[in-house]
């Protein structure tokens, strides 16, 4: 269901970045993870132009041919950024409840003592915690 899941710092530092093993559907080939670090890059564009919503939840920041990008928002100005495929129907609703999910994994990850404020997330239990809110809402 989803692709990729992004975290991009307030400076527009990328944190965290989780490809999903995905074939493409029209040719059958694995998809190039370095695709998806060039696509979280265009969105950035959207947030700013999205950032005046009073919701942390932005939506759909932009459909490509292949993918959509969704994006949230913290209070932080940090960007929490989902990609899914195009030709997966993801409803609204499954999409907030994955960003909510992303969003406490993500306080709890940099209210660590032993995290560097602005440096990439490399912590295990943040990466497992995020797979698992990936897998629960890939099954619902």
């Amino acid at each position: 269901m989803f692709a990729c899941v992004a975290v991009v710092g307030p400076e527009n530092n990328p944190l965290f970045v989780q490809t999903y093993r995905s074939d493409n559907v029209v040719t059958g080939m694995q998809e190039d993870p370095i695709k998806f670090h060039y696509i979280l890059h265009c969105s950035l564009d959207a947030f700013e132009e999205k950032a005046d919503n009073k919701d942390s939840y932005l939506g759909l920041l932009y459909p490509t041919e292949d993918y959509k990008v969704y994006g949230y928002l913290t209070s932080t100005q940090a960007k929490l950024i989902l990609v899914t495929h195009t030709f997966n129907q993801v409803k609204e609703s499954s999409v907030r409840e994955v960003f909510e999910g992303l969003h406490s994994a993500y306080i709890d990850a940099v209210s660590n003592p032993f995290y560097t404020p602005g440096k990439k997330i490399e912590s295990k239990s943040f990466e497992g915690r995020v797979d698992r809110i990936i897998t629960s809402t890939a099954r619902t």
